[in-house]
């Protein structure tokens, strides 16, 4: 039996609703479509299958996207990779943004860093009053564009187009010119020693600058990251004051944050 063709195959309305929600954002995860479209799981996997078998979707590990342009078919189009980051976890990523949004006081002065669970917060900080924000990633800056109550600041320096953050020893020293009393940081992985990792050695002068200018230091991470690692120490739980995260980390991370004194929320 041959695989059905786009041309001589035409989605039902479930699947052109799965569609348009991909279209809509760009990368979706398998979850976040389940929840929008109001069905299970596995329905949503089978109508991925078939829209992938027609061409009308590419797949990627927990979620869909549009096809690449057969122009890009050797590596992705720019920008679809931090979509998909943005599309994994996003239900828990918004629960962690939440819980992080509540725990800001108004009048607040917060850094932002880099990272799609960042850009969730500032997404979540709509409707806090007098926030003054100091943030070195420009999705995080648009993101605040339109928040009448926000005042936003970016420093100067080269853009990092990966994931449009601006890096090198101008940003360094911009925001060494800054005092906020809290930092907000994400990670790509922390081990079970404490260790926080990062993607990218480019990031690591910037991000020394933030927490040496922020009386307070908060880490936002989903579950997941509990139990991934990465090429790049950044640094670790143990210079941080906050941690908030969607589900309990593995063992021994919650005794060893008590230990050191960090004070664990987990996003209901």
């Amino acid at each position: 039996m041959t695989s059905p063709r786009s041309d001589a195959w035409a989605p039902n309305s479930r699947q052109q609703s799965l569609l348009d929600e991909v279209r809509a954002r760009g990368a979706v995860s398998v979850e976040r479509l389940a929840q929008r479209l109001d069905v299970t799981m596995q329905t949503v996997r089978r109508d991925i299958q078939r829209l992938t078998e027609a061409g009308l979707l590419d797949r990627f590990h927990g979620g869909v996207r549009l096809p690449a342009p057969v122009h890009t078919a050797r590596g992705l189009p720019p920008g679809v990779a931090w979509r998909e980051r943005q599309a994994l976890k996003a239900e828990a990523k918004a629960r962690i943004a939440r819980s992080v949004a509540a725990a800001i006081p108004d009048g607040s002065r917060v850094m932002l860093g880099i990272g799609t669970t960042v850009e969730a917060v500032a997404q979540a900080l709509e409707g806090k009053k007098k926030l003054h924000i100091i943030t070195h990633s420009l999705p995080v800056a648009l993101t605040l564009v339109n928040n009448p109550d926000c005042t936003v600041e970016v420093p100067t320096g080269r853009l990092r187009k990966r994931d449009g953050a601006l890096e090198g020893s101008a940003t360094e020293e911009a925001l060494r010119q800054w005092q906020a009393d809290i930092v907000i940081v994400s990670a790509l992985g922390v081990d079970a020693q404490g260790q926080v990792f990062d993607r990218d050695t480019r990031e690591a002068g910037t991000l020394r600058a933030m927490l040496d200018q922020s009386r307070e230091h908060w880490l936002v991470a989903d579950a997941s990251k509990f139990s991934q690692t990465a090429p790049t120490p950044a640094l670790h739980l143990q210079q941080v004051h906050r941690v908030f995260t969607d589900a309990l980390p593995p063992a021994p991370l919650p005794a060893l944050m008590h230990e050191w004194g960090i004070s664990l929320t987990i996003a209901s």
